[in-house]
């Protein structure tokens, strides 16, 4: 990435409709016995109802067993590093995953069962429809870490970034809270800078090119991260702020 800030790609968002149909995978390789098991016994007390089937609390700090300060979201937490380091180091957070794809789920369930994490929460399908029936104002923050990128310009309106989505992140988000965004593809890190500093609710949080270049002091490298390092893709790091509300 260059010294300045990235340019703008083509903005392929302008559009008058959204497409909100899943395109992603939802099941890979057979699951382990293991895994298995733990979606049969584990998962049902850790799934979140799916949009449509149960009212959403008013305050989202009621999904978890134990008193939490917060209520972070990982949009896509893929095999669950991230998400499972940050329940790790910290406890008062209550953290909610979203993932369709079964394997991922299963890889996050071995170490909630491992470990005997009792802070996250998963929301097994797409987001989307669940982002807009939650209350206003209550998530502290969010991450979407290595989404798919969707490259090609006729797939830009797959992308989980355009203004859309974040007109739903924008009200279900508190003030001054970071919406977090990391990707190995340039084109989606363009297309995000493309669309996210131009929304009115949201701030661009960028001082020089270390702010974009060095990963996050509390993050680490999950296996999609190092699969980019291992194939010679520089992963680049964006943070934005929700606004204040008037």
């Amino acid at each position: 990435m260059s010294e300045t800030p990235v340019p703008p790609a083509e903005n392929a968002d302008d559009k008058p409709m959204i497409d909100t149909r899943f395109y992603g995978r939802r099941k890979g390789k057979a699951l382990k016995a293991g895994q298995k098991a733990l979606m049969e016994t584990l998962y049902p007390r850790l799934r979140l109802p799916l949009a449509g089937e149960a009212e959403v609390p008013t305050d989202l700090k009621a999904l978890f067993p134990r008193p939490v300060q917060e209520v972070w979201l990982e949009i896509g937490f893929g095999g669950g590093e991230h998400l499972a380091h940050q329940a790790d180091t910290h406890p008062d957070i209550g953290l909610i995953g979203a993932e369709p794809f079964v394997n991922g789920i299963g890889k996050l369930l071995k170490h909630i069962d491992e470990k005997g994490v009792e802070n996250i929460r998963i929301y097994g399908e797409d987001i989307r429809p669940w982002l807009k029936e939650l209350p206003d104002a209550c998530l502290d923050k969010v991450f979407l870490l290595f989404p798919d990128p969707w490259p090609k310009t006729r797939h830009a309106d797959r992308r989980f970034v355009n203004p859309w989505n974040l007109d739903v992140l924008a009200r279900v988000m508190k003030d001054n809270t970071l919406f977090r965004v990391a990707s190995d593809d340039m084109t989606y890190i363009r297309h995000t800078l493309s669309v996210v500093p131009v929304h009115p609710e949201f701030d661009w949080l960028v001082s020089g090119p270390e702010d974009w270049r060095v990963r996050w002091p509390d993050a680490i490298e999950s296996r999609y991260e190092a699969k980019a390092h291992r194939e010679g893709r520089t992963p680049k790091y964006l943070t934005f702020r929700r606004r204040p509300r008037a």
